[in-house]
């Protein structure tokens, strides 16, 4: 049985939603960003109490078909940018498409219907909090950056990253209170 759960965006996620099934003693065969499958029966009484748990640590076990497919858009987004330092050999739409097997039409007039912005608008969003991350970390210059987050340039990473903070990549890294986001308020 496969279990859909919104919110779920980083490993110490998976982590609590590991703890509450084995606390519930329910046996899964895997538990990743946005997902859990569950091997054999899972009465009503454990699914309502691993809904109260994961309730508790800000996670929501989701039933609405068009609600589970928003979170399997924002997952393979977060996964891409956050977690794979691969690039992708197509455009965004046909990696979706070809990933959650939907035409990107409906799945773009989805998402934009149940989160009230596009798709490209919620990527380039979680590129540039990537983009802050690596900056704060301050492991890698902005070369380094722009190549590892595929930008054509530093000049294309900068006009993006200012287009959405307002700074320039230098200026917000001279900042003391680096102004980042939680992936789950992105």
């Amino acid at each position: 049985m496969k279990l859909y759960i919104k919110n779920m965006v980083c490993i110490r996620c998976q982590m609590v939603v590991k703890a509450e099934l084995e606390k519930l003693d329910l046996q899964y065969v895997y538990v990743k960003i946005g997902e859990a499958d569950i091997i054999g029966y899972v009465s009503q009484e454990q699914l309502e109490n691993l809904k109260v748990d994961l309730k508790k640590a800000g996670l929501v076990l989701m039933d609405n078909k068009k609600s589970v497919l928003v979170e399997k858009i924002k997952s393979a987004i977060i996964e891409l940018v956050h977690y794979t330092d691969d690039q992708i050999k197509v455009n965004l739409s046909d990696y979706l498409s070809e990933k959650l097997n939907y035409d990107y039409t409906y799945l773009a007039n989805l998402f934009s219907e149940v989160k009230g912005i596009t798709i490209e608008k919620f990527y380039l969003t979680h590129k540039i909090e990537r983009v802050k991350e690596l900056i704060v970390y301050d492991e890698l210059n902005l070369s380094e950056i722009a190549f590892k987050m595929h930008y054509s340039s530093v000049a294309h990473l900068s006009n993006q990253f200012k287009k959405y903070t307002g700074l320039t990549p230098t200026h917000f890294k001279k900042l003391k209170n680096k102004r980042r986001d939680t992936l789950e308020d992105v």
